[in-house]
């Protein structure tokens, strides 16, 4: 635990990043002032998460649930769908686990706010109550959480989603409880980003959204299909601080799905509103695989 400490206030690499930007448009005002944003506001998002810990978690209890599963009486096709029920042993301890990572990954976040927001106040030469760094909202994604959903207790274990709880929902916090609390969906490196909300509708997935565009080619793939010249080429409106261009091939956009079709896919399907888009002005990203 001492050795992981030094890997605290740090992004890691893959898709995690810092991202400065500005509101480009509002879509509900009502919602929008109530979240505190308005056109051309000035924010920061964050993505970032336990730094290779829940990584770790998932392959060491893949493969403990994967050998164990004749004993707990599970089935699975292949060792990542591996499972355990929920009040096993093994379920019990990654229950655990998994909370130890999340708890360090909020504790990750919440020491890069802190660190973003001595690097406002220097720049802008204003104290930090003049400048309206305030937390909107921080929510994991690949995690485990417990949920009441209709009549049922259940444990819902997004991979690669979101929650997104629409109003009403107990499980808001109480600033949220008549709005539904914020749903972030980043995009790709220089592209927009949006804020949302659930509607009540969303329950048919469960309160879950997708964390992010999705991707439409590995990141293997893109390492080998994209030249350093189409990076160039597609992320021309953006300039880019590094000397190893190559590294940073696999967060090409064309190997990410549209934003703007994502989104208003889960508009259409009654699933959620929008309530404001993002436009990026700088990213700050670490090198390396993700973690």
């Amino acid at each position: 635990a001492r050795e992981r400490a030094d890997q605290l206030a740090t992004i890691g690499g893959g898709n995690h990043f810092i991202e400065i930007g500005r509101v480009s448009r509002v879509f509900d005002e009502e919602l929008a002032s109530r979240f505190g944003l308005f056109k051309n506001k000035v924010y920061v998002l964050i993505h970032t998460g336990s730094r290779g810990l829940g990584h770790q978690i998932c392959t060491d209890y893949s493969r403990i649930m994967w050998d164990h599963s004749e004993k707990n009486g599970t089935r699975a096709p292949v060792k990542g769908l591996a499972c355990a029920p929920i009040f096993s042993e093994d379920g019990q301890n990654y229950l655990k686990a998994m909370a130890c990572a999340a708890n360090y990954a909020f504790c990750n976040r919440q020491l890069i706010t802190h660190f973003v927001r001595e690097a406002f106040v220097e720049v802008m030469k204003r104290p930090e109550s003049e400048l309206g760094l305030d937390l909107l909202y921080d929510v994991a994604h690949n995690i485990a959480k417990k949920e009441r959903h209709g009549k049922r207790w259940l444990l819902v274990h997004r991979k690669g989603a979101t929650r997104a709880l629409p109003a009403g929902h107990e499980g808001n916090p109480a600033c949220y409880r008549d709005t539904g609390h914020p749903a972030i969906i980043p995009g790709s490196m220089g592209t927009a980003s949006y804020v949302l909300v659930g509607l009540p509708d969303i329950h048919r997935t469960f309160c879950s959204v997708n964390h992010g565009a999705g991707r439409v080619m590995s990141r293997r793939r893109a390492k080998s299909e994209f030249t350093k010249e189409e990076l160039l080429e597609q992320t021309k409106n953006v300039v880019i601080a590094s000397s190893n261009l190559k590294a940073l091939l696999d967060e090409a956009p064309l190997a990410y799905k549209d934003i703007d079709e994502v989104v208003f896919t889960l508009v259409d399907a009654g699933l959620t509103k929008p309530v404001v888009k993002l436009k990026p002005m700088g990213v700050l990203k670490g090198e390396g695989e993700e973690s």
